[in-house]
């Protein structure tokens, strides 16, 4: 089986970086200086949502499929700092090279993680690798955009045509599953600043199982699963989400239940 890595990144507003290209008091605290950039933001854009670079990364969520079996977990702890989290994601390609799984990855959490890691210096010479260290990477890497070493659900469903983009949301609860629980990207800048990471932590966990559920779904359509095959996939994802107790796990199921 090749080890399948699906991931996704929850972010908040990068104060730091606001700081240092903007011209705000120094007596503001920090989420002062992130409304602030939100409000500017929204008068000359009409909308919110800040250019990829100055998203700090707070959470990367991360199904991993295997021979040991299906795990899903957020790296490291809430408070740890944002290189750590880009570099343990790295560090699980350098180790295991395994195909990664995204939706919109290639739209916004490799960019995202792209300028992070270049503002923190993270290294990840196997990501980056395009056939210079082994030669296969030449004609199969990470970063070419019709390669399978990162499969964008999204984009790939959408036949690389922007116009024809879908929502996760949708497409999950459309093929029987969950969908979103609990909030949505939009939220996730006031439910950090509340201080719920533990319950953003818990969003992002649900989305990429619900990746990787429509991922499986796509693995039947091309023929690389049997209908067998895709059922054990999803009955290992369903005992293995019903042997925790953690509580969005319990509203997860709850709600795929009752599809």
């Amino acid at each position: 089986m090749i080890p399948t890595l699906v991931f996704d990144l929850e972010t908040i507003p990068d104060a730091a970086g606001l700081r240092r290209l903007g011209d705000y008091d120094p007596g503001m605290s920090d989420v002062q200086v992130i409304e602030a950039a939100l409000e500017a933001r929204r008068e000359s854009h009409g909308s919110d949502f800040l250019p990829l670079h100055l998203h700090k990364i707070a959470v990367v969520g991360c199904v991993f499929r295997d021979d040991s079996g299906f795990r899903v977990k957020t790296l490291g702890q809430a408070e740890d700092p944002e290189a750590s989290l880009i570099a343990g994601f790295f560090k699980t390609i350098e180790r295991y090279t395994p195909r990664l799984v995204s939706w919109n990855g290639s739209g916004f959490d490799l960019p995202v993680l792209h300028y992070r890691s270049l503002i923190h210096g993270v290294q990840a010479p196997r990501y980056w690798d395009t056939g210079e260290d082994d030669r296969d990477f030449k004609y199969n890497n990470y970063i070419s955009r019709y390669h399978n070493r990162h499969i964008d659900l999204m984009d790939l469903l959408a036949k690389y045509n922007g116009r024809a983009n879908a929502p996760l949301d949708d497409l999950a609860k459309l093929c029987g599953f969950p969908g979103k629980l609990g909030m949505d990207g939009g939220q996730v800048w006031k439910a950090w600043s509340e201080g719920k990471a533990d319950e953003v932590r818990a969003y992002c966990e649900t989305d990429v199982v619900n990746t990787w559920l429509v991922y499986c779904r796509f693995r039947l359509l091309k023929g690389e699963l049997d209908q067998a095959g895709y059922d054990a996939e999803v009955q290992l994802v369903r005992d293995t989400l019903q042997a925790s107790d953690a509580t969005h796990w319990k509203e997860y199921m709850a709600a795929w239940d009752a599809t």
